[in-house]
């Protein structure tokens, strides 16, 4: 019975890579010394599977900045704007970041489904000639074979990356399949000659394929499948069901086919019917995408009967995706509760669960050894136990009515009553957060260690908003942020002040490039002791008279940017929290916070992958903002925040949250996420992003002028913000300053020319 994952995380159990790609990117160390780093870890990762008892390692899965991108060098779909510049790393990394000296901008990039894992979207350009470009995962398989290690390549699947990619200047990119087919073919005879197993990530199958994709899949894969020889083909689905698209499936003709069955296997029965007699399954037993410790009672079970209608020579067992999503290990938790790390499970634990699950699905009879008892013991112990259950916040919940998610007037009547504001046309803000120096992450070390007096940190901290402030008065915006210095992340800052969360120290997971987050873990009930923002918030407006905007992130991102207990309906913690929220929301109007934005930064990444069930997700998602926002007076202003969303495919819902003011990624996209308005008349007022954080790329005054002026032809200019995409706190001073004033010199000449 085979045993494998579908890929492990690439940072390193100490963010290793990341700080060898920033260092490089500063100039502060050589290419050779990226690769040297890169080598270490990819040893290191094979190793651990190896040691597992894994039966192969995965490879191709490791990457400097996202596995989409490595798939389009692969294929040779550079854009036009990058061919001039150096092949291999300063390509790669302009494409993903840009190029400030060059004044290039990046590709755009948006969320990999609905995982907080971001990807840069392939340009389709009319003269895009495919062509083996990079052989990156043919060398990188090789190095594994000679280090001894039996690989197994992970490659996007063709189909996926089709779906996933944008035409560009009226090209279509489903006209260049015939020609990415045969790279891929070409880059399948090549890791052919070298191991047994080729795997090809097709997770569109469980989403919305198009018509063009269902169409080419057949023809498509007889080609991947004849040039493969004698390897074998697994096809690899996870993130929910194979519904309509299990024909194709099942008739690709490749020697496996993985199933996702944490989020999907709905219909596994249909599926072990169906099965061709010369396909293997390999059954996702082990959810890779979140923390908690498999129950191998219940999946022994589902495989057992998967063994019992088609052979165990047949069954794989494996992860139900990458691991790409969990942490590396958790030996770093040292400081961790002792019950509370009983019920976890990271990648490396999670390789060693497959492996121990394979081999009792292999024996006879009911497991009785010590791995097997601990494993029940601990999840018989979360079951049970009296620190996840809140019997207030239950009867809180349950309480609660629909008339809490309705503000008191309709956007019109609250629009006169916020016009105590008196702003100009096109009003300028921020997102929340500014650049975090190492001085304030050495402040906030040092309290949490002890090293810091408490008066001390407050007031290294509240010289640091003063600092901010007077920045953006200088720089001239109009309404405030107080730079969030205090908040590690803008997820973890709140659960470390509310009941039902816990903690990690080392739980890192990539979000893109190398920009990594530390997901709080939802274990139980959650409620607020105590407010959370207040004293910073009040501060900040204590020493400006203009209008400071309280900053709280909202109940759908916590949810989805956090490691979610698995015992609940996602949309029962969804209420809890909102309803955490809701308080601090009515604590900071109380206090004479009078504009709170209340990011939502998630809302698109919690939808389902098929758009047939975001009706039902957005019916709760919305109603659980609504349910933290709703508290405040028509003259409270509420803002809200999205970023790299579909935007498109979510207008009604944005607009049901009837925040007073959205802001929303646009600047990489060049306003196409904007489609939407020309015909839906959005009502409320909105911030197209103009000024892309995630590059370093400093954009110019006429650039910003120009993204104005097509966001005018969408929204009407009397509603319309002019704000960065997304916070700023990962970028320099440096950077920022300029930018803003840029952006802030765009919205005079914007005021002059159309308002």
């Amino acid at each position: 019975m085979k045993k494998h994952i579908l890929g492990f995380p690439r940072m390193g159990a100490q963010r290793e890579l990341k700080f060898a790609l920033e260092s490089f990117w500063k100039g502060k160390s050589s290419l050779d010394e990226l690769e040297a780093v890169s080598r270490e870890l990819r040893a290191r990762h094979w190793g651990i599977q190896r040691d597992a008892g894994l039966d192969t390692v995965a490879t191709g899965d490791f990457s400097w900045y996202d596995q989409v991108l490595d798939t389009s060098l692969m294929l040779g779909a550079v854009p036009a704007r990058f061919r001039g510049l150096a092949a291999g790393a300063e390509t790669y990394f302009a494409m993903a970041r840009g190029d400030q000296k060059r004044n290039i901008a990046a590709m755009e990039m948006t969320k990999w489904f609905n995982t907080n894992y971001h990807y840069i979207v392939p340009e389709i350009e009319p003269d895009f000639a495919p062509a083996l470009l990079s052989a990156k995962i043919v060398d990188e398989t090789a190095e594994a074979v000679a280090a001894g290690f039996a690989a197994k390549p992970v490659l996007v699947g063709p189909i996926t990356y089709l779906s996933l990619a944008k035409g560009v200047d009226g090209a279509d990119p489903w006209s260049k399949l015939d020609g990415i087919a045969e790279v891929y073919c070409e880059v399948i005879r090549r890791l052919a000659a070298q191991c047994e197993w080729i795997q090809l990530d097709e997770p569109i199958l469980c989403a919305d394929l198009p018509a063009a994709g269902r169409a080419a899949f057949a023809v498509t894969y007889r080609k991947l499948n004849a040039a493969a020889g004698g390897a074998k083909l697994m096809l690899a689905t996870y993130f929910d069901n194979l519904d309509e698209n299990l024909d194709l499936a099942l008739a690709s003709g490749c020697a496996a086919l993985h199933l996702d069955l944490v989020r999907g296997g709905r219909n596994l029965d249909d599926v072990l019917a169906k099965l061709p007699a010369g396909m293997a399954l390999s059954a996702g037993v082990i959810e890779g995408r979140n923390i908690w410790r498999n129950d191998f009672a219940a999946s022994l079970a589902k495989l057992r009967k998967i063994a019992d209608k088609i052979g165990p020579d047949r069954l794989m067992v494996a992860s139900s995706c990458s691991l790409l999503h969990a942490p590396v290990s958790l030996a770093g938790e040292t400081k961790l509760d002792a019950e509370l790390k009983s019920w976890l499970a990271f990648a490396t634990e999670k390789c060693a669960e497959v492996a121990a699950l394979a081999g009792y699905a292999a024996a006879e009879g009911e497991p009785a050894d010590e791995a097997w008892r601990a494993n029940q013991a601990a999840i018989a112990s979360r079951r049970t136990s009296a620190r996840v259950h809140d019997a207030a916040m239950q009867a809180r919940v349950a309480a609660a009515t629909p008339e809490m998610a309705k503000r008191k007037s309709a956007f019109p009547e609250r629009r006169k009553a916020q016009a105590w504001l008196a702003l100009p046309p096109f009003p300028t803000t921020t997102i929340g957060s500014f650049p975090q120096t190492a001085e304030i992450r050495r402040a906030r070390l040092a309290f949490r260690k002890g090293e810091m007096a408490e008066a001390d940190y407050r007031a290294f901290m509240q010289g640091e908003i003063r600092s901010v402030v007077e920045k953006q008065e200088a720089i001239g915006l109009d309404v405030l942020v107080h730079g969030e210095p205090e908040r590690n992340d803008m997820v973890e800052y709140f659960g470390q002040q509310m009941a039902g969360f816990c903690f990690t120290a080392n739980g890192w997971v990539q979000s893109y490039g190398s920009r990594c987050v530390k997901p709080p873990v939802i274990f139980g009930d959650v409620s607020r002791p105590k407010p959370m923002t207040v004293d910073w918030i009040t501060y900040a407006q204590s020493v400006t008279k203009k209008p400071m905007k309280g900053m709280l992130t909202g109940p759908v991102t916590i949810l989805c940017w956090s490691f979610v207990r698995d015992d609940l309906p996602r949309e029962t913690v969804c209420r809890q929290i909102a309803l955490a929220i809701r308080d601090e929301v009515a604590d900071l109007e109380a206090a004479g916070i009078r504009v709170i934005q209340i990011d939502e930064a998630a809302l698109s990444e919690g939808r389902p992958v098929k758009e047939r069930d975001h009706a039902a997700y957005f019916d709760w998602a919305v109603e659980a903002f609504r349910l933290a926002t709703c508290c405040v007076a028509d003259s409270t202003q509420i803002h809200t925040h999205m970023c790299y969303s579909e935007f498109n495919k979510m207008i009604r819902a944005i607009a049901a949250m009837d925040a007073d003011v959205i802001s929303i990624e646009a600047s990489r996209s060049k306003m196409e996420l904007l489609d939407a308005f020309r015909t839906y008349e959005y009502p409320n007022g909105i911030g197209p992003g103009v000024y892309d954080i995630h590059s370093p790329r400093i954009p110019e005054t006429a650039e910003i002028v120009g993204l104005l002026e097509k966001a005018a032809e969408y929204i009407p200019a009397d509603r319309l913000w002019v704000n960065p995409d997304c916070g700023l706190k990962t970028r320099d001073w440096a950077e920022v300053v300029p930018s803003l004033e840029h952006m802030v010199e765009a919205a005079k000449i914007i005021r002059a020319k159309l308002a």
